[in-house]
């Protein structure tokens, strides 16, 4: 978004840029004309209103637009954006791939177990074949030196010109502004993909609380269902909580605001099924009622 100014703040030039053009409400000296001024031409009440009610319509509505983006995916597809869309929740998902391939675990807090039954993660190490680790311990080592510096000159494009960040990058001379913006952010993205994860999904990112709150008075909106009245056919396998990076019980069949809806466990579910008697399994995603029917 940076790149193509469809939204970005310029601290250089203080101008705030949408969809491609600067934005402005247009009456910046209406409003600097009457805050420097006692005359009554300028003054008077009909002005006043005229330059308050601009600033309404073209300042104010058009945020609360914007902010509204949120509320509404969560009324209407729960936490859908954060299981599919949200591309630091990509890069937890990334984490906790490279980690249960290195250690058995899908997080340093968390053991993994690959389906069916409890593994310890020395049992899970020894059956981690020696090749994969050859593999993936490179791959784990490039995603530490590359995502966090490339991310971060990606997020201080929202404040500093991506032009004027390429430029310095690319002459090996990054002035105070690109070092702390890249530094900062980086510094970030290594502390909450090592060490917090998911967590900071499920208690401090706003968008994903803006998505609960509406999600959870919405009479219709997208989420997961058990269906209770095949629940016989339940092996008690628990790959779906296996398998849930948000640490939901998906069998409880409440509307649990954690779960952002990305069907890990409809999947896991699937295959455990297939195994046994059918290939459909007991979970689905369904607008509106939580009960199947």
């Amino acid at each position: 978004m940076p790149v193509f100014n469809i939204l970005r703040y310029d601290v250089d030039t203080k101008e705030l840029f949408l969809f491609g053009k600067v934005w402005s409400s247009g009456f910046q000296q209406e409003l600097l004309l009457i805050s420097t001024t006692k005359s009554p031409a300028v003054t008077s009440p009909p002005i006043a209103t005229e330059v308050a009610w601009r600033f309404f319509t073209k300042a104010i509505i058009p945020w609360i637009i914007a902010l509204s983006i949120f509320p509404l995916f969560g009324f209407i597809l729960g936490r859908f954006f954060c299981g599919w869309l949200c591309p630091e929740g990509a890069l937890f998902e990334w984490a906790d791939f490279l980690t249960r391939k290195l250690t058995g675990k899908t997080s340093l807090w968390k053991k993994y177990s690959p389906f069916g039954g409890e593994v310890t993660v020395d049992a899970r190490k020894d059956k981690q074949p020696k090749r994969d680790r050859l593999i993936y311990l490179p791959l784990a080592i490039l995603s530490i030196l590359v995502i966090p510096p490339v991310m971060g000159a990606g997020l201080t494009g929202y404040f500093i010109s991506p032009e004027r960040i390429w430029r310095e990058l690319i002459n090996l001379n990054p002035f105070f502004g690109v070092r702390a913006g890249i530094i900062g952010v980086s510094i970030y993205i290594l502390i909450s993909s090592i060490f917090v994860r998911h967590v900071l999904c499920k208690y401090v990112c706003a968008a994903g609380l803006m998505q609960i709150l509406f999600g959870w008075i919405s009479p219709f909106s997208l989420r997961l269902i058990f269906l209770k009245e095949d629940a016989r056919r339940c092996t008690d396998c628990k790959r779906c909580e296996e398998v849930c990076f948000m640490n939901v019980k998906p069998r409880k069949n409440n509307r649990d605001i954690s779960c952002v809806n990305c069907g890990l466990c409809i999947e896991a579910c699937n295959k455990e099924l297939a195994d046994v008697d059918s290939p459909k399994g007991l979970f689905k995603l369904r607008f509106g009622s939580l009960v199947a029917k």
